[in-house]
């Protein structure tokens, strides 16, 4: 028979999965997750009829509980707010299904920003982890009917979701190699070469951070001048870029003294890129990798 702390390693994988997606951090994940551990060893016998369904449910209640108290920071968060980086490509997340890593983008976790707790976590139960409606009413602990209203209204703020792996792995390396060049360069005919005309790039580095757009910047040519300016005036010579895919998506890591000090990602679309996302917060980047 297999021990709990065995049966907890075969369910850590579904479990940071459905932590980060409602939570949008690795470092609190990881925290609730270890939580969960904690109170599985202590979970009575008799309450446990399926271990995985049981500790699924301690994870999205964890969950719902802690978006209800970030809440109050969320909304005074200084500039956007985006989802902390998670590396991909270095079987940082177990999820290998296609559904499964589209849901991890960053515009569909962004996208998620617009539910309450409880209609995030009855979405990506049912939408991205397949849970049935009767396992998800036991996890919210409401009705099935309930579940279901919550999961319509849910689909009504988030929209149709959208495949966003139409570039290929080569095609989306040299577009971000051509990024990184021409906005080194300040090749403003090189960064417009490659931007959408309609391009919106995201800048978070919630108030921590110099030359982060505390608003949203569209249209290629103030992207263009706004990624020439940053590189220009705020990212240091020595600064060294690894490419990796990050939430799915191509990006790249920039290193200053072997330290994560910026994280992009790329949306791209018919050969050019659609939408940058810039996370320098040095909060948010604590997991990911020193570079050596």
């Amino acid at each position: 028979m297999e021990t709990r702390a065995a049966v907890f390693d075969s369910a850590r994988p579904l479990l940071f999965s459905i932590a980060y997606r409602m939570l949008g951090s690795v470092m609190d994940a990881e925290d609730l997750v270890q939580d969960a551990y904690l109170r599985w060893q202590e979970a009575p016998e008799a309450d446990v009829r399926s271990p995985h369904a049981y500790l699924a449910t301690i994870v999205t209640r964890l969950a719902i509980n802690h978006l209800r108290s970030a809440r109050a920071k969320r909304e005074a968060y200084v500039g956007p707010w985006l989802p902390e980086p998670l590396v991909t490509d270095q079987a940082a997340d177990p999820s290998t299904a296609v559904e499964l890593a589209e849901s991890l983008s960053m515009a569909f976790l962004v996208l998620l920003e617009r539910l309450s707790p409880v209609e995030r976590a009855v979405f990506l139960l049912h939408e991205v982890f397949d849970f049935e409606y009767g396992d998800i009413a036991r996890i919210v602990d409401k009705t099935e009917a309930n579940c279901r209203q919550l999961l319509a209204r849910a689909r009504k703020h988030v929209g149709t979701r959208r495949a966003r792996f139409d570039a290929d792995p080569a095609q989306a390396s040299r577009l971000v190699e051509r990024f990184t060049d021409a906005a080194s360069a300040g090749d403003l005919d090189g960064l417009l070469a490659i931007l959408a005309e309609d391009i919106t790039l995201w800048a978070d580095g919630g108030g921590k951070i110099r030359g982060a757009a505390l608003k949203p910047v569209h249209g290629a040519s103030d992207v263009a001048r706004f990624a020439m300016g940053v590189v220009q005036r705020f990212v240091p010579a020595e600064s060294v870029v690894r490419r990796a895919q990050i939430n799915g998506q191509p990006g790249f890591i920039a290193y200053v003294a072997g330290r994560p000090f910026a994280a992009l990602i790329f949306d791209i679309r018919d050969g050019r890129i659609h939408t940058i996302y810039a996370i320098g917060n040095p909060d948010k980047l604590q997991t990911l990798s020193a570079s050596h």
